[in-house]
Parts: C-alpha cells; structure tokens; sequence
C-alpha cells in the first residue's frame, strides 16, 4: 500500500483476504473449482461447466485434470475443505536455464541427472505435497520430486537432456506453486550434516543407557534376592560393553573437549565430567576383571545421554542466529530482465554487473543499487530504511536492491550488486552484530576451573588419608566414591535445564526465545541496575492503522469522499470510508473519470464538481488553490504530528483532513510498567520527528528520548553507542523492532526482539520474537526471565549443596562406590524436577486488564 505523504506515520503492507459477496440479481454466488474462492461477477460464465476465479485457476485446473491427476482436489477436501492454493505469477523462468544460474543453485547426480532445491510458495497442506509429488507424471525428463510440507522446499532431480529447468519451473508455476531456489543450501547442507550426527548421538546414548538400566535392575534385583554367578557376570560384562561404547561413541565429544581445553590451557566444565567419567569407567572395568566390587556403567550411561540432550538444544538454539544472511538474501529476486542491445533477456541476478541496464515493473523488487534512467515511478523502501511512506523517484534519482516499485516501469543502471549494495551491507551489519555480541559466561563454566583444582586435591589427600590407615583397596573404593558423587553434571545440567524449561514456557505463552541469554541479559535489569531499552514506533508502541481525527470543512463533503475513496485500498482511504461511510450504490454510479495517483491522491467527477482527495503537495502540483486559512490548519495538523489530507472541489480546497495512527493497546500501561522495574524507554524510528514526538507524548516517554528520521546505519550507531560503555558502566541494552531497517540495531544489542509482523530477516537476527504487535508480550518476557533466573539460582544451588553434602559423606567413608553411582544420576533427576516445577502462572490479573484501544 501507498502512503500520502513524506514523513507520515508509516503504514504497513498488506493485502486483505478476499471475502464472499453477495452477486447481483440473477447470478449466483458460486465459488472457484480449483481453490473455492468466490467467483467474480465479471469471470461467471452462466453456461460453462466449470467456474474459475481467475486465469491462474483455470490454467491450474487444465493441467492438473490434462495430467489425469484429478484425485487431488479429493485428496486436498480430505485433508482440509478450505484450502486455497496461491497462483503463480507466469514468470517463463528462461534464467533458470543459464549457466550461471545452474553452476550457482543446482548439482549433477549420478547418472548424468541434475538435483535443485526449491522454496515453493502455496503450500499449505497435505494434498500440495501429494500434487507435487506427482511432478514426474506430468512432466517428462523429471525423475523424482519430493517436498518438505513443513518447510515449503522441493528437491527435484531431472534430466537435461530430456527437459530444461525452465520448463520444469513453470509447470510447478502452473500447478499453483511458483518456485524460488534456496540460496543457502550449501550452508544448510552443512547445518543439517551437522544435526544429524547430533540426533545419530543422542539416539544411540538414548538406548545404550535404556540396555545399560536394565541390567543394572537385574544385578541390583540380585544383591536382594540373589543371582547365579554365571547370569551376574554375564550382567557385569554386558553393561561394561555398553558402558565403553556410550563412552567411546557418543561420549567421545566431552573427552575431545576436555582435552581441546587442555591443550589450550583454558578450564571449561567438561574437563571434570570427562575425568569422573573416566574414573568411573576405570574404576568399573577393573571391578569386572576382578570379579569384586560394583560397576558404574548404567550411571554412566545415563549420563552420557542427558548430557547430549541438553547439548543438542544448546545447539539447535545457537543456530537460529546464524539463518539471517540467507533470509536477507532472499529478500531481493532471483532473475532480472536486462536490457542487451534492443532486447530484454531474463537472467539470473548473479549475471546483473555494473552499468548494466534492468527493467523492473509495477510490484517488483529492485535486483541491485542503480540510478534511474527511464520512467516515473512510486517506490516503497520503508523494509529496509524504515520510512513510513513510498515516495517518487523520477530519472537521475538513486534506487536500492529489495525496494518494490510501485507504479510505473522504470528503466535502472545498475551501480552496485551483491554484496556491496545497501541490502549486502546491512547483511554484513547483521554478520557482525551476531557475531560480536558479547556472551554471558554462566557460573558453571566461570567455576569449572576451580572446581577441577579443589576436586584432585580432595581426591589425593584422600587416597592419601585411607590408604595410610585402611589400605590400598579401601582408599581406591573411597577416592572412586568421591570423583563418582563429585562429578559436576548436575552443576552442568542446572542451566541448561532451566532454560529449556523457561524457553517451553515461553513458547507456550508466545514467546520464541531462540537464546538463553537473552533471559539472563533481560532479568539483570532494576531500579537499581537501570537498562536501555530502544524501541522502534511502527508496529511496536503503534498499530499502523490511520485513524480520521478531525474533519474541518462542510459536512456535505464527507459522503463524497467516503464514496470516491471507497474503491481504494490505500490506507488513507481505508480511514475516510470508515470514519465517513456508508456509501450507496447510487453514488458510487455517480462517480467518473476517477482516476487515483499512486502516492498522492485520487480525482473523480461527481454531482458536486471535479473532486480531489489527496494530499496538499499533490493539490498544489494539480493547480489547486489553497487558501491563507485552510494553510494554517495544514501547518497546525503537520505540527502536532498528524498526517494531513485536503478535499478540493474545482480547483479551491473546501476541507483538511487530520489522521493519526493508532497506539497499541495498553501501551501507555506498559511502557509505565518497564520504567518502574528499570528500564530507561528511547524511540528510534525511521517516521518524521513530529509524529515520533507524539507518540513519545501519549505512552509516556521523555521527548529527548524520541529520535526520527533514522536511517538503519544511524540506529545501528545508537545502540554501539550505548554498548561501547563499559559492561560495569552501563545497564543492558535491548532493542525492540520488525522491519529490516531494525536488523543490523537488533543483531548489535545486548538482547534483540522483533514482534509479530516483523521482516523474516528482523526474526533472525533477534534472540527473542513475540507473536503479537506491541509491546504487552515484552512485559511477560521481562517477568518470565526475572522468574527463570529464579529457578536456575534455585538450581545451581541444589547442585553445589549436593556436591559439597555428598563430597564430605564420601570423604568421611560413609559413601560406598554402589551408593555413589545412585545418588549420581539422582542428582541431576534432582535438578531436572526442580526445573519441571516452574511456575506456569502468567501476569498477574491485575496486569491483564486492557485499556480502550
């Protein structure tokens, strides 16, 4: 959608769902036979067999029923009645044919066959993966298609020399599925790799330690009721197999660490879990080739496997923040059409150099930076610089890659591609945000070291101590002991515990928390311990809906109005209609020659005169005179932050038209509710500083901490300069927004959070996203961290009363080997049910009740 103005309150994108209406007399309301959406009065064909909604159902339809795959519409009313496929855009995809193209997103098989991976946009449901699938019937060449239905991602295997990756690309098109390949499928090939040796681990510890606790049943069954020799040696061997393959295989990742450490001199919590591991291992294996003593490799086993599960969530966690470059890749399009001699040939955007020349049309995204050299055009940039409103670009001005045009077709030479355009720069501000972001170190690891150092000193004066007064063996059964029940895993297990369970509980109340800092960071903050909390305007503290506040001007205007904007989905037109409608049939047909300016306004010809409704640049640019009085309230409305609208008839403007946006609600309540636990609020908004300035005003924030007019670089400055003070200096940083403008400030704090509706590329960069506007959500999330570290402090200090009890029983001989491998793994059940108790309680009631919005 356009907006009307420079500087006004930004308007978010959106296009509003189709609904059914009701047709004119003696035509009835049916709906599409390919996707069930009602048909146009204009597309009814009263004799035809079949009714479509647009030519994109149609096409769709004639494929599938040509192919014979007529089951699916059945399969797809099983699954689900409302489906509703996307159509695709009819792109001929000839790029994807290129060299270039093909070198970059595609790979030879064996056989001489070529793989590619698609995002597939339309797939929503079970029968799109059971048409998809069925590819290989309906195109020949195509030896296998799979789709992902979570993901939306195709992989489709191929053979050049019987059809080209174009033709296979527009079928899917046709099917209703337009394909986009995945740029960092290299990346996530690795990633993926990666995972699947961490799931490989956790599966395999998961049932050596499921064996391993079996056996231990039947030997522990045994010292109760008695066992045959031969049936407990076969146990006692058994588990040491088990045990030694847990510790080898999937257990290897604590010993290699430990020794990592080791060699570069740096203590870290694994050392002492790989020696008691170690120890215990020993320990066992020597009980077992002397047929004496008790075993260890069940507690062992155990171990190994709740290690790995915490480990894997750690990494699965750690991984969401490095999925921003592909997302803000993805932002600008695959192939451009590039002007070569007196043609136009469709190429893939790696092929687009400087000073080349590219056409882009209404609704596209701009492929790279350039400078326009033919055609007058709207262009809606406000995804990556923040400002609220499209604005006119004509020949000799700039245009950055991922900005849509609006309007008109506009001829570009191209001045940067890549990584050097704007969208390639803030990709790199993100990079270097997520990678710079200072990390908390937990106390775990910060008393790994000393740990270690007390734990072997422990160890020796107590082999020491029993050796001299019981004997060798006694001494090596109480130092067995006490390295057994020392063993830091409930230590280890602790936070990272803690922080699953807080991270369920977050997303159970709406709350993805993609790292676990990001809790620690957020409960540090109080009155006395102040933080900085940056928020954006739009989206967060408002709505983005424009709101008619005041009309001045004759009163029989206002159905005009309602009438000529009705058939606008600008949101300045939503706003009029719904403050000034209804509007009757017999005005709508008394309307002509409407014409509506991208950007600016609309013009009709009604009863009353030739009417104009836009704003006051484009009645002056239309020779609209405005006079002395009806200037003065366009000065006043702009001055107090509202956007501003004129209603003109032939020629002399009668009325001006104040709008505002909307605060979210309970916003006021909540900004109320941060500053009292700490939080110091400041606005970085791209919109103009008036109506910045306003919105400062009515949620309650200091007008010298509302910033317009930022550019992403200039919001990227702010927060480096409130993280560059020194850690003890300063308070936590948080910043809060949605748009790609925000995702390089997001990546740079302490702790960043975009909300619902937010760029993807905002969402991964951010450690946390709220799935609702606004900034509600945020108050739980700052309670939910206050009460997470709650419980983990709770928890770090079971482990250590564990460790110091069981350490002084052990040394004091009142703990056998036996005993010691029971209490080991009951530790960390200890810890795990301490967790498990976190309150599920939300805010209070109080703290729910909801302003008027």
């Amino acid at each position: 959608m356009l907006s009307r103005r420079q500087g006004a309150v930004r308007v978010t994108s959106a296009t509003s769902a189709q609904e059914p209406v009701e047709h004119a007399q003696g035509i009835p309301n049916v709906s599409c036979d390919h996707c069930g959406l009602p048909v146009p009065i204009a597309l009814f064909e009263a004799d035809a067999a079949h009714q479509f909604c647009c030519g994109g159902c149609a096409v769709a339809y004639e494929v599938i029923h040509g192919a014979g795959l007529d089951e699916y519409y059945a399969v797809r009313q099983r699954v689900v009645s409302s489906a509703q496929p996307s159509q695709g855009i009819g792109s001929t995809y000839l790029a994807y044919d290129s060299s270039v193209f093909l070198d970059r997103h595609t790979h030879t098989t064996e056989g001489g066959l070529r793989a590619a991976e698609f995002r597939l946009g339309g797939v929503h449901c079970a029968a799109c993966v059971w048409l998809v699938e069925k590819l290989p019937k309906i195109v020949p060449g195509v030896v296998e298609s799979r789709l992902s239905l979570g993901s939306a991602r195709a992989r489709v295997v191929w053979d050049p020399e019987r059809v080209s990756l174009s033709c296979v690309a527009r079928q899917l098109d046709r099917l209703g599925y337009s394909p986009q390949p995945i740029r960092d499928s290299a990346n996530r090939q690795v990633h993926d790799a990666d995972n699947r040796r961490r799931l490989v681990r956790v599966a395999v510890a998961g049932a050596l330690a499921g064996n391993n606790m079996l056996i231990a049943l039947a030997l522990y069954a045994g010292v109760f009721d008695g066992i045959e020799t031969q049936f407990a040696t076969l146990f006692r061997w058994l588990s040491l197999g088990l045990g030694w393959i847990s510790l080898l295989w999937p257990g290897a990742t604590f010993f290699r660490s430990a020794i990592t450490g080791l060699r570069a001199g740096v203590p870290n919590l694994d050392q002492p879990i790989a020696g008691a591991l170690a120890v215990g291992a020993v320990a066992g294996t020597a009980n077992v080739l002397l047929a004496r003593g008790d075993i260890y490799f069940d507690s062992l086993s155990v171990l190994v496997f709740l290690l790995l599960v915490g480990r894997y969530l750690q990494a699965m966690q750690q991984r969401w923040a490095h999925e921003a470059v592909g997302l803000m890749l993805s932002m600008t399009p695959d192939t451009c059409r590039v002007v070569r001699g007196a043609e136009l040939v469709e190429e893939p955007i790696e092929a687009l150099a400087c000073d080349d020349v590219f056409e882009v049309r209404p609704g596209e995204l701009f492929p790279a930076d350039g400078v326009v050299i033919s055609g007058r055009s709207a262009i809606d940039q406000s995804i990556l610089t923040g400002e609220s409103t499209p604005h006119t670009v004509d020949r000799g001005d700039t245009v950055c890659a991922a900005a849509q045009n609006l309007a008109a077709t506009l001829r570009v030479k191209t001045s940067a591609v890549g990584a050097e355009t704007r969208v390639g720069k803030l990709t790199q501000l993100v990079e270097d945000g997520l990678s710079t972001k200072p990390a908390i170190v937990r106390f775990a690891d910060r008393v790994a070291g000393w740990f270690i150092v007390i734990v072997s000193a422990l160890a020796a004066l107590n082999l020491t101590w029993w050796g001299t007064t019981t004997g060798l063996a006694g001494a090596v059964d109480s130092t067995v002991a006490l390295l057994i029940v020392a063993c830091p895993c409930a230590l280890g297990l602790a936070t990272p515990l803690t922080m699953a369970v807080a991270i369920g509980k977050g997303s159970q109340r709406g709350m993805l928390i993609k790292s676990a800092t990001a809790l620690e960071q957020l409960a540090r903050i109080s009155p006395k311990n102040p933080g900085h909390l940056l928020l954006d305007k739009t989206g967060t503290l408002t709505r983005a809906v424009l709101r008619m506040e005041q009309w001045h001007g004759p009163i029989e205007l206002q159905s005009w109005v309602a009438a000529i904007e009705s058939e606008s989905n600008h949101p300045v037109a939503k706003a009029l209609v719904a403050r000034l409608g209804p509007v009757s049939a017999e005005q709508t047909d008394s309307l002509f020659d409407r014409t509506e300016v991208h950007g600016s306004g609309v013009r009709a010809r009604t009863p009353l005169g030739l009417m104009l409704v836009g704003s006051p640049r484009f009645a002056r640019e239309s020779g609209v005179f405005i006079a002395a009085d009806k200037v003065t309230l366009i000065d006043h409305g702009r001055a107090q932050g509202y956007l501003v609208a004129v209603v003109a008839l032939d020629n002399h403007v009668h009325a001006v038209i104040w709008l505002s946006d909307t605060l979210q609600a309970n916003c006021r309540r909540d900004i109320a509710r941060l500053i009292e636990g700490g939080w110091c609020p400041t606005i970085l908004s791209g919109d103009a500083s008036q109506p910045v300035q306003m919105v400062a005003q009515a949620v309650g924030i200091e007008p010298t901490q509302a910033h317009g007019e930022l550019s992403p670089e200039e919001k990227l400055a702010h927060v480096r300069r409130c993280v560059s003070v020194p850690e003890g200096e300063r308070g936590v940083v948080a910043m809060v927004g949605d748009g790609v403008n925000d995702a390089a400030a997001l990546a740079a704090a302490d702790v960043g959070i975009a909300v619902q509706g937010g760029a993807e590329v905002s969402l991964a960069a951010a450690d946390v996203y709220l799935n609702e506007p606004g900034i509600g959500k945020l108050v739980e999330l700052v309670e939910l961290a206050e009460e997470t570290m709650r419980v983990a402090r709770r928890n770090l200090g079971l482990s250590l009363g564990y460790n110091l009890v069981a350490v002084t029983l052990a040394i004091a001989g009142l703990i056998t080997p036996l005993v010691a491998a029971i209490l080991m793994p009951i530790s960390s059940a200890t810890v795990l049910a301490s967790a498990a108790t976190f309150s599920t309680t939300k805010r209070s009631a109080s703290s729910l009740q909801r302003e008027p919005s």
